[in-house]
């Protein structure tokens, strides 16, 4: 058989880990939001530019996709877990929004330089079976969304919100595990990737509705992940929660995100991404709005099995498209997705301001319909040859 077109399972376990490493520590931010709000006295809007700010360094990934398609990409893998590690593990030390601003900045640098070229080396370590890879590799990041909450809030509450710099250590300890992986990996199971030629500005002027597309699904779908995933446990808390049970409901909304986002690759490998991701943005509304109506930790269960089944396709969706650079249309994705949810997470902070949580997350829900059609278009677009 091609080796091309072999499962390598322990090279996709390594990658899903190393994302399971980086991202526990970047899902720190929305569990401590409340602590941080009532700290230095910031308002939605502003807590919604901190998530901004996160997210700034993905406008340059264009550029760090083209940068990995020159460089070996391992280093990136290894050292952005430490690197994060240091940058969220100190915002409890905060004094001011103006250093908060500066470490989040820091992490999403890190964040960007892990996440743009790892999924390419992903496709290549799938072979044929690019969408259960994908879910492997989505599996760590979901998963980490469901450790780092309970994480963050066990460190609260065993120290101080000033004291969780006490955990930077498992960051450096998951690169140095990374390292020594990475390091023994030989002969074809080296991390590796061919290197890439192609003509971007002819890329971009051929796939660009596939990317307008990508564009409008996201944007319909941000306000709700971003109203569920930033938001939860301010909303919660706003009702009179404990921190602990919202961080619980967050970590749980999480967990069904890991096995949804597990499940759905292999899916839209049997049943095709366009079915897949349709039914996902159904769910994902339908649930949401009885969710907002009774509350119920089993109905946030079963959206977020719907909810977060998204991310593996589309992925796959850019790794699908017929083109000769894969690291850079991965790197146009993240653009696209950090870009746009960061625009739609700002004006969900200002709306939340002006109207209030509860009825912020009912426009949600009827904006989040247009996830339909969108997914419908895009699934098309993406299976064209240019």
């Amino acid at each position: 058989m091609n080796n091309n077109t072999q499962f390598k399972k322990p090279d996709v376990l390594i990658l899903s880990f190393a994302h399971l490493a980086h991202d526990t520590f970047s899902a720190f931010l929305a569990p401590l939001l409340p602590l941080l709000i009532d700290k230095l006295g910031m308002s939605l809007s502003m807590s919604a530019f901190l998530d901004i700010i996160r997210r700034a360094p993905a406008l340059f990934n264009p550029l760090l996709g083209l940068m990995a398609e020159k460089t070996g990409i391992k280093y990136f893998v290894i050292l952005t877990p430490a690197v994060t590690a240091i940058s969220m593990g100190l915002v409890g030390l905060a004094n001011s929004v103006t250093m908060l601003l500066i470490l989040l900045f820091v992490a999403g640098i890190s964040a960007a330089l892990f996440h743009v070229p790892t999924p390419v080396v992903v496709k290549e370590a799938s072979g044929n079976r690019v969408g259960t890879g994908m879910s492997f590799f989505m599996v760590g990041g979901e998963l980490a969304r469901t450790v780092g909450p309970l994480l963050a809030i066990s460190a609260v509450s065993l120290w101080s919100l000033e004291e969780i710099y006490r955990l930077i250590p498992l960051g450096l300890i998951a690169s140095l595990v990374l390292y020594v992986k990475l390091k023994n990996l030989d002969g074809n199971r080296q991390l590796k990737k061919p290197k890439e030629k192609g003509d971007t500005h002819r890329l971009l002027r051929l796939y660009w509705p596939f990317f307008t597309a990508v564009g409008a699904f996201i944007c319909f779908q941000a306000a709700m992940k971003s109203a569920l995933t930033l938001y939860l446990p301010v909303y919660l808390t706003g009702q009179g929660a404990s921190l602990w049970f919202a961080g619980i409901s967050l970590s749980v909304l999480q967990f069904f995100g890991v096995i949804g986002t597990f499940w759905a690759g292999n899916i839209s490998d049997r049943v095709g991404r366009r079915k897949t991701l349709v039914v996902s943005s159904i769910g994902s509304v339908i649930f949401m709005g009885l969710f907002i109506v009774t509350q119920n930790i089993i109905i946030l269960s079963l959206l977020g099995l719907f909810l977060f089944a998204s991310g593996p396709i589309l992925m796959a969706t850019f790794q699908d498209t017929q083109s000769s650079l894969p690291t850079f249309m991965n790197s146009m994705y993240m653009f696209i997705n950090f870009g746009v949810s960061s625009l739609v997470v700002f004006v969900l902070g200002l709306v939340g301001d002006a109207i209030g949580l509860e009825l912020t997350y009912q426009l949600c829900v009827i904006f989040a319909l247009g996830t339909i059609p969108a997914g419908f278009i895009l699934t098309g677009l993406g299976r064209k040859k240019f």
